[in-house]
């Protein structure tokens, strides 16, 4: 059986060693089937009273986890101790501690009981993706005994 040799050419080599340098410069095929970048934020959702006369109807505590990816914001999260049943979660805007007008349209689900979860998928606009990154968006929890907010909670990075 007769053996062929490969003459080694250094323009071949130097084919090689480029094309295998452009393949590994070149973006991934798959790269683009990722997905947008996800960004968390978090939110401690604690009691707000805005009067004196609140503070007799509203307790309790949770936490939640949002999730941005593109325009789509994922919210989940729980919560326990209010005095009486949860009715609504919504969005609001505002700077952090002072309350602010609901966001039309960004309600949220969540358990109507005094301790349960809450969640929800929302679109948001590009301004309100820059109101979330500014830390001016909170979600607000409204009770049976609390219609004009129970737990708050700002979204942080």
């Amino acid at each position: 059986m007769q053996r062929k040799t490969v003459t080694n050419r250094p323009g071949r080599v130097a084919l090689v060693v480029f094309l295998a340098t452009t393949a590994m410069l070149l973006p991934h095929p798959f790269r683009a089937q990722d997905g947008p970048k996800k960004e968390t934020f978090k939110a401690r959702l604690s009691p707000v009273p805005i009067d004196l006369s609140m503070m007799a109807t509203i307790a309790g505590s949770g936490s939640l986890t949002a999730t941005l990816s593109g325009k789509q914001l994922t919210i989940q999260g729980t919560f326990a101790g209010l005095r009486s049943p949860a009715t609504t979660a919504q969005i609001h805007r505002a700077p952090k501690g002072i309350p602010g007008p609901v966001i039309a349209g960004l309600d949220l689900s969540v358990t109507k009981a005094d301790k349960g979860e809450i969640s929800g998928t929302l679109e948001l606009t590009p301004d309100q993706i820059a109101d979330l990154k500014s830390e001016r968006l909170y979600v607000q929890i409204q009770s049976e005994r609390a219609p004009d907010g129970n737990l708050w909670g700002w979204l942080l990075p």
